[in-house]
């Protein structure tokens, strides 16, 4: 590896991407936070205070270690992660919203330690799959299918566990995101393609079975397909998010400038799952398309720095966390109009919520890391 100037384009384009966040949640919030706290900028410096800050602080340390180290304490990290997720359940610490048990409350801090595992089981993933590859490429054909066929049931048992957490919370939108982004990565080991089609194919069987476990599950998919079902639940969202989106037109009606029974009460989770609607009525088809392409700019500068990593755990760790993110961000974008269902999936860089704003900054911070290593 030889060490040089990280990827410019990519801390420009996130940095924009923060640069929108904070002006459309500053739009978007300042009624909410009048109402409920007596201070229009509540939100905003709760989520600069809490979000940004500690985001850009642990994504400077991410950059500067030594990703061999990095690589060395994936376990660990994968393990706290682990713990929290299990904290989530106790009495007085955990906390519920929703009616999901995602939240560790201490004091007037809180956070979703389910954000966190996105990116600590990509890195624990990236060690564990580089950890594998070699040895198997070395061995015979007889040994080295049955060196793959124990990786995948390990894989499987690692997931299987992920899973079961998840499911309890509930937290289905982050477990789709973290098995989709497992299964990238591990076709990406080289294995068997039989293993990648298996595992797809259990995927779905396992999501037809969790979504038929919750009657709600199936209520979100039937009124993502007509939601005149569920006029004044889902199904409303979904009309006043993409009657926000028609609102903006070409050009928006201007930042501070959007309907006002769009950002209080009447579109739901605003500042949230559903701030990029906000976005839209505010910047119009332009600002959206332009959001679009910032998006797809991460993409394209994440790929490349994969493509020209110099070991296979950076290469695994820089895919991992692009298709993350991005996955992350079109879902949500689909989700509100209209051609996907609702996950409450945050956008990222841009919605409330400090413990998804630190992940995503701290997996750029491993990203760059990797472009200044690169060949």
């Amino acid at each position: 590896m030889k060490g040089h100037r990280p990827d410019y384009i990519l801390i420009i384009v996130t940095a924009v991407l923060l640069i929108l966040g904070v002006l459309i949640l500053a739009s978007v919030s300042a009624s909410l936070s009048q109402e409920r706290f007596g201070n229009t900028f509540y939100f905003l410096n709760h989520q600069l205070l809490f979000g940004f800050l500690p985001g850009v602080i642990l994504a400077f340390l991410a950059f500067r270690i030594r990703l061999e180290t990095l690589k060395k304490w994936a376990p660990v990290l994968l393990l706290i992660s682990l713990v929290l997720l299990i904290i989530v359940f106790l009495p007085k610490i955990g906390a519920e919203a929703r009616g999901a048990a995602r939240w560790i409350s201490i004091g007037p801090i809180s956070f979703q330690p389910s954000e966190f595992l996105k990116l600590t089981f990509i890195l624990y993933l990236a060690a564990w799959l580089t950890s594998r590859a070699p040895d198997q490429r070395k061995s015979g054909s007889r040994q080295a299918e049955k060196g793959f066929s124990q990786t995948l049931i390990a894989f499987l048992i690692v997931i299987i566990f992920v899973s079961l957490l998840l499911i309890f919370q509930p937290d289905i939108s982050t477990l789709g995101v973290i098995v989709a982004s497992a299964i990238l990565m591990y076709f990406l080991a080289s294995t068997p393609l039989w293993h990648s089609i298996l595992i797809i194919f259990g995927g779905i069987l396992s999501l037809f079975a969790i979504i038929k476990l919750a009657p709600y599950r199936i209520n979100r998919l039937l009124v993502f397909l007509n939601p005149e079902i569920d006029p004044t639940g889902i199904g409303y969202q979904i009309k006043q998010a993409l009657i926000a989106i028609g609102s903006g037109g070409i050009f928006g009606l201007g930042l501070g400038l959007g309907m006002f029974r769009q950002k209080i009460g009447f579109l739901p989770h605003s500042i949230s799952d559903s701030i990029f609607a906000i976005f839209a009525e505010e910047t119009g088809f332009i600002g959206s398309f332009i959001l679009v392409l910032l998006y797809l700019a991460f993409f394209w500068r994440g790929l490349k720095i994969g493509k020209q990593s110099a070991d296979k755990f950076s290469k695994f760790c820089a895919f991992g966390i692009t298709f993350w993110i991005t996955l992350q961000a079109f879902v949500n974008i689909g989700s509100m109009i209209g051609i996907l269902p609702l996950t409450g999936i945050p956008l990222p860089f841009i919605s409330y919520g400090g413990s998804a704003l630190i992940s995503e900054l701290v997996g750029v911070g491993v990203l760059l890391n990797i472009s200044k290593n690169t060949n």
